[in-house]
């Protein structure tokens, strides 16, 4: 599995083509064989940069919804929307879709943000935004997220 760690603010030019950061570049060198998914988040005004190998370990996920479920379907439909393949060239350039570049508001200046097993691309501005959270609220946020009885509980068996 693959894990993310860094953050990295640059920018795009009018193409939409992103030179990426060396640091970013050589931790996805092992990948660019497979190639790589873009498509619009789930959460949030940004976009998600995935692995073509994390990416097939997603679609596993989804093919085990049953299609006979409306609800199913409609995740899947707009999950699925504006998704493009692309590659990233030799020189370390991505080209984003002029349609997802519409999608997630993205100007010039912009910010790339591990999210563990894939890269979310922000507007630099709007991720500013997106992150801004009080210390005290986030102290919350890390205690009821990672401080509870939900970590690691698939991981526990009951040895006695």
């Amino acid at each position: 599995m693959i894990h993310f760690n860094n953050s990295y603010d640059c920018k795009v030019d009018a193409k939409g083509r992103l030179m990426l950061p060396s640091g970013l570049k050589n931790q996805l060198l092992p990948l660019l064989k497979d190639g790589f998914i873009i498509k619009r988040s789930v959460n949030g005004k940004c976009l998600e940069l995935w692995p073509k190998v994390e990416w097939d370990v997603e679609m596993n996920k989804l093919k085990k919804l049953n299609r006979y479920v409306k609800k199913n379907n409609d995740f899947i439909r707009i999950f699925m929307a504006g998704v493009k393949e692309i590659e990233i060239d030799n020189a370390g350039r991505l080209l984003i879709p002029k349609n997802l570049v519409s999608i997630a508001a993205i100007k010039k200046e912009i910010s790339l943000s591990s999210a563990v097993n894939y890269i979310e691309i922000w507007d630099k501005e709007r991720y500013e935004q997106e992150i801004e959270i009080e210390p005290l609220d986030f102290e919350a946020m890390a205690e009821e997220v990672m401080g509870g009885d939900n970590i690691g509980a698939e991981n526990t068996k009951d040895v006695s």
